[in-house]
């Protein structure tokens, strides 16, 4: 058995970034018991890649697995297949098997970017789920009142709304829970708006006679338009398997406000280096410098050293040296808070004639955003964010979608 560090340092590190710990006390009581921990994180596989956003949960689990925990990550292959609608005030729609296990083989890949491998157990909870049938879905069901779905405030405003609530919604944060039972989990973690159901598997764990998880919330992390939960569809995200030009230009665009934010929740810098950061920025350093550093450590992250270097040395190339100039036309587009598609905005900005243009100048790779060339017809581009729009050589614009 390692030996594990002390209970205070473990405490500091675990409670960093965090937003809510339940209960302190009694995860002193387990680290107290001086086993590791089966620490338990779970994601349902309900899109093809991991962004920064999930990073920020899959960091801390790190930190459990780097102080000598035992790590579980679970594929929800069977809640995925449900839908649960956190966050949203409508039903989610359920994924096909076949999108799963695509998925599910995405998230492998990429989770192991962060994650030790060798000390990482992979579970996927079809293999209990399938196994209760009927009658165990039955009896699972039972340990919970509709009052108690209720109270999840997503699931209590579409009642007060009379809006409509299907029956299997219900079923997923109880499978959530159920979960927690079978891996006999002793932490789990989770954003903010999964509280709801990381609390019903402390429930259910005591119904079934085994003491009670700790839960440890992390902060939703804010897209580049730093209002809206990043999210591959709204087009406000940043990929972690994204060429290392991707992810760096991105990270500068970030306004200096949004910066601060995603060095707290994601920096592995220290809470003195940020603080020192924060002192001379208000002294007069240029926060650009700031934000080129933390992208650097971004890339280097995900990608390497040299890519980093690579991305700094092409940013700069791009934008100090006149790639893109200083003075370009300024236009501020309403969205109504839905993604544009960048081939409607090049035409609203006046880059293009028409939509049919805009099309055509993609696929000739004549078009490009924030100095990166364009080669998807269908990019949207997220409400709030300001981006630079290039067509051919000579014609840009500085857009502010509002």
């Amino acid at each position: 058995m390692p030996t594990l560090p002390d209970i205070s340092e473990q405490l500091r590190v675990i409670k960093r970034g965090a937003d809510e710990l339940l209960v302190e006390e009694e995860l002193v009581t387990k680290l107290k018991l001086g086993r590791p921990l089966r620490v338990k994180l779970g994601m349902d596989p309900t899109a093809p890649d991991l962004h920064l956003g999930h990073t920020v949960v899959i960091n801390k689990m790190r930190q459990f697995q780097d102080l000598g925990h035992h790590i579980q990550f679970l594929i929800g292959d069977f809640t995925g297949m449900i839908g649960d609608p956190t966050g949203k005030n409508v039903t989610r729609p359920a994924l096909s098997r076949e999108q799963i296990e695509a998925n599910a083989a995405t998230y492998r890949q990429q989770v192991f970017k962060i994650l030790d491998p060798e000390r990482t157990e992979i579970l996927f909870n079809s293999k209990w789920s399938n196994e209760l049938g009927a009658a165990g879905l039955v009896k699972v069901a039972s340990t919970y009142t509709v009052a108690r779905m209720l109270e999840r405030d997503d699931f209590g405003k579409r009642f007060a709304a009379h809006q409509p609530i299907a029956i299997h919604e219900f079923l997923y944060p109880l499978m959530q829970g159920y979960d927690s039972v079978a891996m006999r989990s002793d932490v789990e973690l989770g954003g903010t708006d999964q509280k709801f159901n990381l609390l019903v598997g402390r429930e259910l764990q005591k119904h079934y006679g085994q003491p009670s998880q700790c839960i440890l919330t992390m902060p939703l992390l804010e897209g580049l338009d730093g209002v809206n939960k990043m999210s591959k569809s709204l087009g406000n995200y940043v990929g972690i398997d994204e060429p290392p030009r991707g992810i760096f230009g991105k990270l500068m665009s970030a306004s200096d406000e949004l910066m601060w934010r995603y060095i707290e929740l994601l920096s592995f810098e220290s809470l003195a280096t940020i603080a020192t950061w924060k002192k001379e920025v208000q002294d007069g350093r240029n926060p650009r410098e700031i934000k080129v550093i933390f992208a650097s450590e971004i890339v280097t992250r995900f990608h390497s050293a040299t890519a980093a270097e690579r991305a700094v040395e092409d940013f700069d190339a791009r934008h100090k040296a006149g790639a893109i100039p200083d003075e370009m036309p300024q236009v501020t587009l309403a969205t109504g808070g839905t993604p544009m598609p960048v081939a409607q905005i090049l035409k609203q900005a006046g880059l293009t004639a028409s939509t049919s243009e805009s099309l055509r100048m993609i696929e000739q790779g004549g078009v490009r955003v924030d100095g990166e060339r364009c080669e998807d017809r269908a990019l949207a581009i997220a409400s709030g964010r300001t981006v630079v729009l290039q067509v051919g050589k000579r014609k840009f614009a500085r857009v502010t979608l509002s």
